[in-house]
C-alpha cells in the first residue's frame, strides 16, 4: 500500500497520512468495522501460513527420509541406516533421533534377520551394533528406548547376563540379542518409519 503523506499546512503534522472520509457512520462504527474486517483476513491469513508450514515440514520429513532410505535399506515400512562412526549407547539414540528416528528395534525374527543381513552387507567386519533396547528403568525388564514393554526377544544363549551393570543391548553378527554396559562404544542402526 503506497501512502501520501500531506505536504505542510497549517496545525497539521508533517509525514502524518492523508484521513481518508467516512461516510454514514461515525469514527467508532468504522473503526469497529473495519477492525472486525481486518481481523477475519488476518485469522484466515495465519491459518494459512500455518498450514503451508506444516506441509513445508512434512515435505522436510519426506525427503529427509527418502535420503536415509536411498543411504539405506528399506523392509517392513521402516528404513534402517548405519552409523558411520561408533558412540555410547545414550549418544547412539540421540544421533538417531537428531536423524528423526530411534535406535533400531526388531519387532520380531523377520526384523532381526533384515538388522542381521543389512549389518552384514554394510559393515562386514563389524559384528556389534547398538539396539533400542534396555532395562535401565526396571531391572530385568527390557523395554524399548520410548518405554514400551516388548513382545519380542532375540537372547543369545545365557543373556542378559549383566544383571545391574549391563543395562543396554547390542545384537551380534548372528542377530543374538547381548545385554552391555551402555557406556561401551559401538556401532549402531538407526530405524525410522515410512508413512
Amino acid at each position: 500500500m503506497d501512502w501520501e503523506f500531506c505536504p505542510r499546512e497549517p496545525g497539521s503534522h508533517e509525514g502524518q497520512p492523508r484521513s481518508l472520509p467516512l461516510t454514514g457512520g461515525n469514527v467508532q462504527e468504522g473503526q469497529a468495522f473495519w477492525g472486525a474486517a481486518g481481523g477475519l483476513e488476518k485469522d484466515d491469513l495465519k491459518t494459512q501460513i500455518d498450514k503451508l508450514w506444516r506441509e513445508v515440514n512434512a515435505l522436510k520429513e519426506m525427503q529427509a527420509l527418502q535420503t536415509v532410505c536411498l543411504r539405506g535399506t528399506k523392509a517392513h515400512k521402516k528404513c534402517y541406516l548405519i552409523s558411520e562412526g561408533t558412540k555410547h549407547f545414550h549418544e547412539a539414540n540421540e544421533d538417531c533421533i537428531a536423524k528423526g528416528g530411534t535406535l533400531a528395534i526388531p519387532r520380531n525374527s523377520d526384523e532381526t534377520n533384515t538388522l542381521r543381513d543389512y549389518g552384514k552387507k554394510s559393515m562386514p567386519r563389524v559384528s556389534e551394533f547398538w539396539l533400542g533396547v534396555n532395562d535401565m528403568v526396571n531391572e530385568g525388564k527390557f523395554v524399548d528406548v520410548n518405554g514400551m514393554a516388548l513382545q519380542y526377544f532375540n537372547w543369545d544363549r545365557a543373556q542378559p547376563n549383566g544383571g545391574k551393570r549391563e543395562n543396554c543391548v547390542f545384537f551380534s553378527s548372528q542377530g543374538k540379542w547381548v545385554d552391555e554396559v551402555c557406556r561401551t562404544a559401538k556401532r549402531y542402526i538407526c530405524e525410522f518409519l515410512i508413512p
